[in-house]
């Protein structure tokens, strides 16, 4: 029985809506739904009233700087306060035996829990509840609870710098209020799961922007736009609902870590026995943390996520160099200047080509995101059907609309998306609803890029217009007013694993239903354009009248005559200038002789005529001057004859002058023989 990639999407889907109505087919689990989202909305409220208290020494852009850290502190000592005395008892045991540090590490993490694989622990005495008991001295007692966590817990404190945060609010009588209200928080994963502290996290990052007036979707992509990128990234995708299959995901600029989450959630809700390695890299120390933290609690890899600059930028670099991941999907920074990673980035394009990550070209400096997806396409594992050890990649990446359109044919956006296509790598675009993202209200699309596309899909893209899938928010948050449903999700996948060119669909257009188009198909041909130069021939006539005569002044050659560059030597100069007058008189007495000639509507008999006239008073007319005569003297005409150059070729006029893109015609075999770069024919 063969079955087929709308069928897979669907049975996915039906799963998933099985999934959601068990949890919502009794009273009783209704109510647990209920509650869940009742216990979120309290606790956000919650978190943001303790803020609030830190008013007066901190201004509310500054909150941050406190609460991300306090948040991720409490979570942990949630996590870990149940087995604090065992650890406490193993770690008296173990310092009395001696034990070296490595082996004291994975005994003390087995002491706190037993199934982990990754060490979480904290050998200090402290717990928030502990803490509150020497209030005089809560602030070293702090300190020391953070410098007791484990290595990898440890540096996640670091990065927030959380120490210079401690010292101030001791100083302003604000650290014991702090540490008191989150006390009375309960952060347990057992009752606030891990996708519910993602969406706490991504909820207080937004409010802190919020009041700094910065980006506030900076950090994080709209989780149902992350859900949509999971569901058509994994659509055809047999493998990966094997029990015990192993695939990597990787996100280049991870920020909290919500892509790599929800992408884990939906693959092990359908094969919860499917091995996944999460890996991502970020710059943003805030966020590396909050995402490390995430991991941590997760007992998954937190050396995974890598912190610095993805493009490199001189001091950091990509932390994946010559890795391979199964599925990398992304929402790069849209329209963000890549001057600090400009010398990096030029010099990898320019020394190492397609031998590293940017052979195809480089896009304009004020968006950098091609950069990203050229980067995430230098990491897809390599295909050979049937080869297990080269099983091949897809991408999912968000971009504004700027990678679509931006560049002249030959410029890098241009080279980039030829690239792209001529290796039959773009598989289809979805464009999205706009009023999406926290940040910006623009339309944004999502590419899905691959390098082994089923044979159907072979030679082809998929465009989707799903602009008009989505649902009015009932409160708005900053630019996002829309967001798209689970329902409208699951059409979006259907279409996709559908794959037919011409599919309508009922949707409302301006209070009303409409009938639109949302899918077409299109050979990889189609996208091609040759950019043709047109040009008409110039065509001028020239008259010696005193109206152009007088023009002739304007010209800088002619000008330029009655001048002098020997500052130095001022009786020179003054010799030089004054020969340069004569010359401009004897010009213009030359051109007065041809007044009487009348209009000439062809070049080659001006030019003769100017020559003979010239030589009767023995006066050379250089060939600038002779240039800057035609331009002053000359007028274009379209019944003059046409003027040529030296070898009799028609000369272009600039001011007529056109470009046409004409699609390539049928049969045009890809890729075009045609080489990238700049100084290559193109």
């Amino acid at each position: 029985m063969t079955v087929t990639p709308e069928q897979l999407a669907r049975e996915r889907i039906d799963a998933q809506r099985q999934q959601q109505g068990a949890v919502s087919g009794s009273g009783q689990n209704e109510g647990r739904t209920s509650m869940n989202t009742q216990t979120h909305e309290e606790l956000k409220g919650t978190i943001w009233e303790i803020a609030n208290r830190l008013r007066g020494p901190y201004r509310p852009p500054q909150y941050r700087l406190v609460m991300l850290p306090m948040v991720v502190l409490r979570r942990l000592d949630c996590v870990l306060e149940p087995t604090k005395d065992a650890v406490l008892q193993q770690l008296e045991k173990l310092q009395a035996q001696e034990m070296p540090e490595a082996a004291m590490q994975r005994l003390l993490g087995k002491a706190a829990d037993p199934s982990r694989k990754h060490p979480l622990y904290n050998t200090s005495p402290y717990t928030f509840d502990r803490l509150l008991g020497d209030a005089e001295n809560i602030a070293p007692n702090l300190v020391a609870y953070i410098n007791g966590f484990s290595p990898t817990a440890r540096s996640i404190f670091e990065r927030f710098k959380f120490a210079d945060q401690i010292e101030k609010l001791d100083a302003s009588n604000r650290l014991f209020t702090i540490v008191k209200a989150m006390a009375d928080v309960d952060l347990h994963p057992d009752r606030i799961d891990n996708l519910q502290m993602g969406y706490l996290f991504e909820h207080l990052i937004m409010r802190f922007n919020e009041q700094a007036n910065e980006e506030a979707g900076d950090h994080f992509t709209p989780r149902e736009v992350i859900r949509l990128m999971a569901n058509l990234i994994y659509t055809g995708e047999k493998d990966v609902y094997k029990p015990g299959i192993y695939r990597t995901i990787y996100d280049p600029a991870c920020g909290t870590g919500g892509m790599l989450s929800e992408s884990e959630k939906l693959i092990l809700s359908q094969n919860e026995r499917a091995e996944l390695a999460l890996y991502g890299q970020e710059y943003n120390d805030e966020s590396w943390a909050i995402c490390c933290s995430d991991m941590l609690i997760k007992d998954e890899e937190t050396g995974n996520i890598v912190l610095g600059d993805t493009l490199g930028d001189g001091k950091t670099r990509d932390g994946f160099e010559g890795e391979r991941f199964h599925y990398l999907m992304a929402n790069p920074p849209f329209g963000v200047e890549w001057k600090d990673q400009k010398s990096t980035v030029e010099t990898e394009h320019k020394t190492m080509g397609f031998a590293a990550r940017f052979g195809a070209g480089v896009p304009a400096i004020n968006d950098g995101s091609l950069l990203f997806l050229q980067h995430m396409i230098a990491k897809m594992h390599p295909y050979t059907e049937g080869d297990e050890d080269q099983p091949g990649s897809r991408i999912a990446i968000v971009f504004n609309g700027s990678p679509l359109f931006s560049g002249d044919a030959g410029s890098g956006p241009s080279n980039i998306r030829r690239w792209i296509i001529e290796n039959d790598w773009l598989d289809t675009i979805v464009a999205l609803p706009d009023q999406l993202f926290y940040n910006t209200g623009i339309f944004t699309y999502v590419w899905l890029v691959t390098n082994r596309k089923p044979a159907e899909r072979r030679g082809k893209v998929q465009l989707i217009d799903g602009t008009r899938f989505f649902q009015k928010m009932k409160k708005s948050l900053n630019n996002k007013r829309n967001e798209i449903s689970d329902a409208q999700i699951a059409d979006l996948t259907r279409i996709y694993a559908k794959r037919q060119d011409g599919e309508t669909a009922e949707v409302p257009i301006n209070g009303q239903t409409e009938t639109r188009v949302i899918s077409r198909i299109f050979d990889n041909r189609e996208f091609g354009f040759l950019k043709v130069t047109v040009e008409r021939p110039l065509r001028m006539n020239f008259e010696a009248s005193p109206e152009r005569i007088t023009a002739l002044d304007e010209q800088t050659a002619f000008a330029n005559l009655a001048t002098s560059k020997k500052r130095k030597d001022a009786a020179a100069a003054e010799r030089e200038i004054a020969a340069g007058e004569e010359q401009q008189v004897a010009i213009r007495a030359v051109l007065k002789t041809l007044e009487g000639n009348g209009r000439y509507r062809d070049r080659v008999r001006f030019e003769a005529d100017l020559m003979a006239a010239a030589k009767r008073t023995s006066l050379k007319i250089p060939a600038p001057i002779k240039k800057a005569i035609f331009a002053a003297l000359g007028e274009r005409d379209p019944e003059a004859e046409i003027c040529r150059d030296s070898k009799g070729r028609p000369e272009p006029d600039s001011e007529l002058r056109d470009t046409e893109n004409i699609p390539l015609p049928e049969g045009t075999a890809l890729p075009l023989p045609m080489e990238f770069g700049p100084d290559k024919p193109n």
